[in-house]
C-alpha cells in the first residue's frame, strides 16, 4: 500500500530486475539509489566497442555508417557519415537541444524522479554504449534531489519518449565544446520555484557532463516517461481496487444486502480468478455482519434475495478489473527492466558480423499504452459501478428506509445533505469515460513517414494517472457516504442492536478520528456543512492506503 514503511537504505538498481515498489520507493517516497558493484563490468563491453568505433573516426580511418553514431537520426540517417569524432559528439548535443520541445504544465515531481529512476535501470543493461558516469550523474540527481521540469505533452511514446526524455538530458548535460550557457541547460524545479538546470545541478554540487558519440540518442530514446506514468498508475489502480471493495462492502451492509451473491459456490462456478478472490474478499469484509440477510449457512429471510447490479455484481466487476490490473503490472514489470533506446550494442554478436550495433525498434511504446490503455478502462469502471452505489443511498425509494440524501434534517428539505458529492462523483465519472478512450488505437505519422507508426503512450499514461486520481475522489465520497449510512441505519429502531462487520467498524472508527481539511472532525451531519475539506480527507484516505491499512490490523492481518 502507500503507506509501506519507506527505510533509509538505498534502492540497489543493477543487481537483480527493479520492481514497481522500487520504483514506488524511489519516487514517491524520494528513497536513494545505489548502483550494483557489478554494473560498470556489465556496461563495459559494449562501451568498448562504441570507443574502438570513436577511435578510429579520431584516427582518421574511413568508418561506415553507424546510425544515431555518425549519422542523423530518423529519416535523416541515410543522407551522410560525419567523419570526425567531434563531428559525432556535437550530434549527441544537438538532438538534446532540439528535441527539447515540450509545452504545457510541468508533471509532478513522483513522474519525474520514476522516469529518471526507469532510464537508469535501462541503461545498465548493458546494451546502449553510454559512458558510466552518466548513469552514476543521474543517479546522484536523484539522491541529491535535482528535479528536471519535464512538460508533460510532447512524446508520441515511438522513437522513444524523446521531448519529454530530453528535458531531463539538458539539465545533466553540455557541450564538449566547452561552453555552458545557462539559457539552454532546461529548467528544474527547486524548492518550489523554477530555476536553469545549470543553477539546480550547482546547487546540488553536481557536474554538467560533456556528451559523447551516442549518449544524447542513449539518454532520449526509450519508453521511460510513458513507463512511469503507466508505473504510477498502476500503483494507485491496484490500492484503489482494494479500497473500492472496502468501500463497497460497507454500502451493501448499509443497504442490507444479501449475502447469497457472494456464496464461494457461485463464482467457483464461473471459474474465473479475480472474480473468485474478490468474492472472497467482500465475504471477509461482511464476516460478522447481522445486516447482510443469508448466507452459505442461513437461508435469506427476504425474498427475493436479489440486488441491484451495482451491489450484487461487485465480484462479477471487480474481479476482471483485478486480473486486469494484473496483466498490466506483468507488463510494467517487464517494461521498467528493458532495453529501449536504439540501436542497442551486442558485442556478443558472431565474429561474421562486425557492425555490433542491431537497429530495431525497442523504443516502440505500444506495450506500455495498451497497459495504460488498460488501466484506464478497468478504472473507470470501478467508478461506473461506485457512483451507482452512491445514487442508490441517496435515494430514498432505493435505501431501504435511509432519509433522502442521506440527511435526517430536523426540517425535510432544508438540508442536501448528500446531494451534492453524487454530482461531484457523477462528473468525475463522466470525465474519467471520455478520458479512457483508447489513446494506442491513434497513430500520426512523424519524421518524414519514417515514423509511421506510433503508440501515444504518454497521453495513455497521462490520462491514466487522471482517471485514477478522479475514480480515487470517486470512491472517498462512497467512504463518506456508507459511513454516513452505516450510523443512520444503526440509529433506526429496527435496526438499532445491528451488529455491523468488524472491517466496517475498523473504518468508521478511522474515518470518524480524521480531520477534514479544515480541522473539523469529520463527522456524521445532521445538518449541511461545507463539503469539500471533507471530501479532501476522504481522498487522501483512499490514497495513502489507510482504509486498507485499517480494515487489514482489525483483521489480523499486516499493513
Amino acid at each position: 500500500m502507500n503507506t509501506q514503511t519507506v527505510t533509509e537504505a538505498p534502492v540497489v538498481v543493477g543487481a537483480e530486475r527493479a520492481t514497481l515498489e522500487d520504483l514506488i520507493q524511489v519516487a514517491r517516497f524520494r528513497r536513494p539509489v545505489q548502483l550494483a558493484d557489478e554494473v560498470p563490468a556489465r556496461m563495459e563491453p559494449s562501451r568498448a566497442w562504441l570507443g574502438s568505433v570513436v577511435e578510429q573516426m579520431e584516427a582518421g580511418q574511413p568508418t561506415a555508417p553507424i546510425y544515431s553514431i555518425n549519422t542523423g537520426f530518423g529519416s535523416l540517417a541515410g543522407r551522410r557519415a560525419f567523419d570526425k569524432a567531434s563531428d559525432a559528439a556535437e550530434l549527441s548535443r544537438r538532438l538534446v537541444l532540439s528535441n527539447a520541445a515540450g509545452v504545457g504544465r510541468y508533471v509532478d515531481e513522483e513522474v519525474v524522479r520514476a522516469t529518471m529512476f526507469i532510464r537508469i535501470v535501462s541503461l545498465v543493461q548493458g546494451y546502449s554504449g553510454i559512458r558510466p558516469e552518466i548513469v552514476t550523474t543521474l543517479a546522484e540527481m536523484l539522491n541529491r534531489g535535482v528535479c528536471p521540469a519535464i512538460p508533460e505533452y510532447g512524446s508520441l511514446g515511438a522513437s522513444g519518449d524523446l521531448i519529454p526524455l530530453a528535458h531531463v538530458a539538458i539539465v545533466m548535460t553540455r557541450s564538449h565544446t566547452g561552453g555552458d550557457e545557462e539559457a539552454d541547460s532546461g529548467e528544474a524545479l527547486l524548492e518550489g520555484a523554477v530555476v536553469s538546470g545549470k543553477a539546480a545541478m550547482a546547487a546540488a554540487g553536481l557536474d554538467r557532463l560533456p556528451l559523447g558519440a551516442k549518449d544524447g540518442l542513449a539518454l532520449l530514446n526509450g519508453t521511460s516517461f510513458s513507463c512511469a506514468q503507466a508505473a504510477l498508475a498502476l500503483f494507485d489502480a491496484q490500492n484503489l481496487l482494494e479500497t473500492a471493495q472496502v468501500t463497497a462492502a460497507m454500502t451493501i451492509e448499509a443497504l442490507m444486502g444479501f449475502g447469497d451473491a457472494f456464496i464461494a459456490e457461485l463464482h467457483q462456478a464461473r471459474g474465473q480468478k479475480g472474480q473468485i478472490e474478490v468474492a472472497a474478499r467482500i465475504r471477509q469484509l461482511l464476516a460478522g455482519s447481522t445486516l447482510v440477510d443469508g448466507s452459505a449457512e442461513a437461508d435469506p429471510v427476504r425474498q427475493p434475495p436479489q440486488d441491484a447490479y451495482s451491489l450484487r455484481c461487485v465480484p462479477q466487476v471487480f474481479g476482471p478489473v483485478k486480473d486486469t490490473l494484473e496483466f498490466a503490472a506483468g507488463i510494467i514489470d517487464n517494461e521498467i527492466n528493458a532495453a529501449t533506446d536504439n540501436p542497442l550494442i551486442f558485442p556478443s554478436l558472431p565474429a561474421g558480423r562486425s557492425l555490433k550495433a542491431v537497429s530495431g525498434g525497442n523504443f516502440h511504446a505500444e506495450y506500455v499504452a495498451f497497459a495504460a490503455d488498460f488501466i484506464s478502462i478497468v478504472v473507470t469502471e470501478i467508478g461506473n459501478i461506485t457512483e451507482r452505489r452512491l445514487f442508490r443511498l441517496d435515494d430514498g425509494t432505493l435505501n431501504r428506509g435511509l432519509p433522502d440524501m442521506l440527511i435526517d434534517s430536523e426540517q425535510t428539505g432544508i438540508d442536501c445533505g448528500y446531494m451534492l458529492p453524487q454530482y461531484l462523483a457523477a462528473a468525475l465519472v463522466s470525465d474519467s469515460k471520455t478520458l479512457s478512450h483508447p489513446d494506442s488505437v491513434d497513430s500520426i505519422p512523424t519524421c518524414a513517414n519514417q515514423e509511421d507508426h506510433v503508440s501515444m503512450a504518454n497521453n495513455a499514461g497521462r490520462h491514466a494517472r487522471q482517471v485514477v486520481a478522479n475514480i480515487e475522489t470517486v470512491v472517498g465520497i462512497e467512504l463518506l457516504m456508507a459511513c454516513q449510512a452505516l450510523e443512520l441505519r444503526l440509529a433506526r429502531p429496527d435496526t438499532a442492536s445491528a451488529t455491523v462487520a468488524p472491517a466496517s467498524r475498523a473504518v468508521l472508527e478511522l474515518v470518524r478520528s480524521s480531520k477534514s481539511a479544515d480541522g473539523r472532525p469529520v463527522d456524521h451531519i445532521r445538518k449541511d456543512v461545507v463539503m469539500y475539506p471533507r471530501v479532501r480527507t476522504a481522498l487522501e484516505l483512499v490514497h495513502s492506503g489507510a482504509v486498507v491499512n485499517a480494515v487489514e490490523r482489525a483483521l489480523g492481518g499486516e499493513e
